[in-house]
């Protein structure tokens, strides 16, 4: 097959690799000229830096014969005259708070690849062909695709809805060993080509593969990432409040009671400062939208949001109200600004909402350390006299610090308290990962105080 992708970011790259990696001649087009260049450079060490994915940079290297990155959309035109299908993989943030999902970067791209598809096949159209939402979109966004390509004159075509269920960081490997596929169409022929583009995985015994129609399989997504947003509050707001506020009761303990009983299962199953990320929060907040614009109550949904941002929250005025912290003019570092470990995603990053609430609170100076993504969060605080990035775990103490904030769950932070314990002057730890649980009775032994998630505070 020959498919095109639109947008080359954490979805549409890992997407489109695993497609080239299945055998099929893919094109990859997106604006951002410096993401393309990386992309396609071949080489590991530029792909990394660009989109920090695990097994990203080999399979694309390993498959470079079936896999091209442009920016020049001329070639894009040359590709739709024999192209079978094309992935829009583009951006769908939230505006503001509002739930409603920007859908300017989808309307500009459909419009412009609109315009120019009536011209394919010498004015003919006589290629048929099915744009697939791999975006996540509104639960009948296949209605406004159809409305806009049709206004142009474009004909011969279908829309299909893909949604995809990938977790950043590991996205190659679930790509390359899915739970699920799910294919929204609304005729045969449309179920024919994307059977055709996931043969590898419609003829597997081990894959799920569900067709349904495109507003099921939109509305699936949503429901899914909220689904799963919902667990993890459940954890964060109940069985995390509940550790926190009894002495005696601890988090790891209770999570295996919890976890060993199947009907409840061990996703989810880790307390956390905050759960960031680009899909639970967005589509979580979409799905609210969605319904309350056709007169549905959504106060649940709301709650499971507002019960995030009060998690963080929580933690920050727990160590002003417990360890007495006040910020003013303290020296405070920060491990981990990705959203999670495994990534160089900082959006919805916890780290990006504490180092604006410091700023707020008039800290000295706050060193910050991640080992993916400190160029991305640079993007958003640049290096000044008061935002200092570290080039390592250990050289973040150098000259001490008053405060200690572990921000995300990087394996390597487990080791934190070797340099911790090497410091003259003890400082308060704030563990928003459960990180050092293990080190928490040592850590106390030897002078500190902690606030953590999941335990009360320790000292």
């Amino acid at each position: 097959m020959k498919i095109l992708y639109i947008g080359a970011g954490f979805v549409g790259a890992c997407s489109a690799a695993v497609s080239a990696d299945s055998g099929h001649e893919v094109l990859v087009y997106d604006i951002d000229n410096v993401k393309i260049k990386a992309l396609g450079s071949q080489n590991l060490e530029e792909i990394e830096n660009c989109l920090f994915e695990k097994g990203l940079g080999d399979i694309i290297i390993r498959n470079r014969q079936r896999i091209k990155f442009t920016s020049d959309y001329k070639e894009v035109e040359s590709f739709f005259d024999e192209m079978d299908a094309v992935f829009m993989c583009l951006p769908t943030p939230e505006i503001g708070e509002t739930g409603e999902s920007d859908l300017s970067y989808y309307f500009d791209a459909l419009n412009k690849m609109a315009s120019k598809l009536v011209t394919r096949n010498q004015e003919q159209q006589t290629n048929y062909f099915i744009i697939i939402n791999k975006s996540t979109v509104p639960v009948e966004m296949v209605l406004k695709t159809k409305e806009i390509l049709t206004s142009y004159g474009v004909i011969n075509f279908g829309v299909v809805s893909n949604p995809e269920f990938l977790v950043e960081g590991k996205a190659i490997e679930g790509s390359l060993k899915p739970d699920r596929i799910v294919i929204g169409a609304e005729s045969e022929k449309d179920f024919e080509i994307a059977r055709k583009i996931y043969q590898r995985f419609y003829d597997s015994p081990s894959v799920y593969y569900i067709e349904v129609n495109p507003k099921e399989a939109a509305a699936g997504k949503l429901l899914a990432n909220f689904c799963l947003f919902n667990k993890l509050m459940v954890c964060f707001d109940v069985v995390g409040r509940t550790c926190e506020s009894f002495k005696g009761i601890k988090f790891e303990n209770i999570r295996k009671i919890l976890s060993t009983d199947a009907r409840i299962g061990e996703w989810g199953f880790y307390d956390s400062l905050y759960a960031g990320g680009s899909c639970f929060i967005k589509d979580s907040r979409s799905l609210s939208f969605q319904l309350k614009s056709v007169g549905k109550n959504t106060i649940f949904i709301d709650e499971v949001y507002s019960a995030n941002k009060r998690q963080l929250n929580l933690l920050l005025d727990r160590a002003e109200i417990e360890a007495e912290v006040d910020w003013k003019d303290k020296k405070v570092a920060i491990f981990g600004l990705a959203f999670k470990r495994d990534t160089n995603d900082i959006r919805n990053s916890p780290a990006l909402l504490i180092v604006q609430k410091l700023l707020d609170k008039e800290v000295g100076k706050i060193v910050l350390f991640d080992p993916a993504a400190v160029d991305n969060f640079k993007k958003v605080f640049p290096a000044t006299e008061k935002i200092i990035y570290a080039e390592s775990d250990e050289k973040a103490f150098e000259n001490g610090v008053d405060i200690v904030i572990i921000s995300t769950d990087w394996p390597q932070f487990r080791g934190l308290s070797k340099f911790l314990l090497q410091q003259t002057v003890k400082p308060i730890i704030i563990d928003g990962r459960r990180m050092l649980q293990h080190e928490y009775e040592n850590l106390v032994k030897n002078g500190y105080k902690i606030i953590a998630v999941g335990s009360p505070f320790i000292m």
